[in-house]
């Protein structure tokens, strides 16, 4: 075993945020190592945000096409997965090859190392038999991997997580899913716009539940239209796999059964095996505690799903962007959660910010609702069907700001920009009552909901 080699930074991951990470500090002109024993890119550009999008894009296409009756004429739509599967494999380099990705690092200055990277002390990392000195420190960000709930029977089944969820070539007749979160609805929808029958089984008593009752009722009324059966309020005892497919008993007695199953409940972050021990850091954590400088410990920083922040590829170049300035000194503005945005791209589209209604109540905030329906506006008029949405606005009362909102709708997820804004630069709500809206745009519908008020 040689001597360890000095170097600046060493980047344990090179997901979204780890990438983002140690090519800005190469190009500043750092030594930098940056390891990844996976895919270099993460899990947005091969499972994650990339392809399902994809997927989401094909659904809603034939879901437009079957609007067409009674609104321009007649339609018959046929839907093929193929071309869906084969369009994710093209732009995963169809063998799920990171080549593009590992040049576009080491042509920014990095050095890569694939492999799995240990910490062995303060600055110190080996991967295999190679170790290297960070005088400068660590940035962690491993990213997340799919929970799978301890249900008995469960492990050592054929299940999916969304990885194989999107590698599929071929889609099942019947699908169960465990989770009514983003990724649950998200999947569900595409599958049954193309002929899968889909159960969703959420333990709570909602779906979308983290969101607001809102948009938990406009989800479940948009999946059901597309032939998803959700259970809300029951939980998943048993599972029981043969060649038949998936059996799963639930909490309140009844049994439901499916091809596959696709586990989507939640994610935890990969610290387990790091040595985090080493540096005085908890490798049993679900996530990695950073402050606002993303620092976890002296001369450690951790960004991306990693942290818990939020597991969107936004968030992960948000932190990147704060650890790097630290790292070379630069200063500037720290971390700040209070205006997170956040998209769940069902159709319609369901676009948060900042709190909910219940969240700013709990937190002893004097709330104002505003709020307006979509299909009242004019463009929801104008637009027809597919025109579900509403504009719900969380107001601290006696400040006179916003401090969150959700837009849901057929453009939800872009009329969140305004709102997104709003609420990070407490834009006072009488500056935002007196704004023109054009017209007839969706997010006229702003307008609106601010006059309720």
């Amino acid at each position: 075993m040689g001597e360890a080699q000095q170097v600046d930074v060493v980047v344990v991951g090179l997901g979204v945020g780890g990438e983002e990470a140690a090519g800005r500090l190469a190009q500043a002109g750092l030594t930098v190592i940056g390891v990844e024993h996976t895919l270099v890119g993460g899990e947005c550009p091969y499972w994650g945000c990339i392809p399902t999008k994809m997927m989401i894009r094909a659904g809603n296409a034939l879901a437009e096409a079957r609007r067409i009756p009674g609104l321009a004429g007649t339609s018959q739509v046929q839907p093929d997965w193929a071309p869906v599967a084969r369009r994710i494999r093209e732009q995963a380099t169809d063998t799920w090859d990171d080549k593009v990705a590992v040049d576009r690092f080491t042509g920014k200055g990095g050095h890569f190392v694939r492999g799995r990277a240990t910490i062995t002390g303060p600055g110190r990392i080996k991967v295999d038999e190679r170790d290297w000195v960070a005088s400068r420190g660590i940035v962690i960000a491993t990213g997340t991997t799919a929970v799978i709930p301890p249900i008995d029977g469960l492990a050592g089944t054929p299940y999916w997580t969304n990885r194989e969820a999107v590698e599929a070539e071929t889609l099942p007749g019947t699908l169960l899913v465990l989770g009514g979160g983003a990724i649950g609805l998200e999947l569900s929808q595409v599958m049954a716009r193309f002929g899968v029958q889909v159960t969703v089984i959420e333990g709570s008593d909602r779906l979308l539940a983290m969101e607001e009752p809102e948009s938990s009722a406009t989800a479940a009324a948009a999946l059901a239209a597309d032939g998803v059966k959700a259970l809300t309020g029951v939980r998943a005892q048993h599972v029981t796999h043969s060649d038949g497919g998936f059996s799963v008993q639930l909490s309140d007695g009844s049994t439901v059964t499916g091809e596959r199953l696709l586990v989507a409940t939640g994610r935890a972050a990969r610290l387990d095996g790091l040595g985090l021990e080493t540096i005085g850091l908890d490798p049993t954590a679900r996530f990695l505690s950073t402050d606002d400088r993303m620092r976890a410990a002296d001369r450690v920083w951790g960004v991306g799903d990693v942290t818990g922040n939020g597991a969107f590829t936004h968030m992960a170049m948000y932190e990147a962007g704060i650890a790097v300035r630290d790292i070379l000194g630069q200063g500037g503005p720290g971390a700040d959660y209070h205006a997170k945005p956040r998209v769940t791209f069902t159709d319609p589209e369901i676009g948060a910010v900042g709190m909910t209604e219940q969240q700013a109540r709990d937190a002893g905030i004097d709330v104002l609702v505003g709020y307006s329906s979509l299909p009242s506006s004019s463009r929801g008029f104008i637009h027809g069907p597919g025109n579900e949405g509403f504009i719900k606005l969380i107001v601290d009362g006696p400040r006179g700001v916003l401090v969150g909102a959700t837009s849901a709708g057929p453009a939800g997820g872009e009329m969140l920009g305004a709102l997104s804004v709003a609420v990070k630069a407490e834009v006072p709500v009488a500056t935002l009552q007196a704004t023109i809206w054009a017209y007839p745009t969706f997010h006229r519908a702003i307008g609106d909901a601010l006059h309720s008020l």
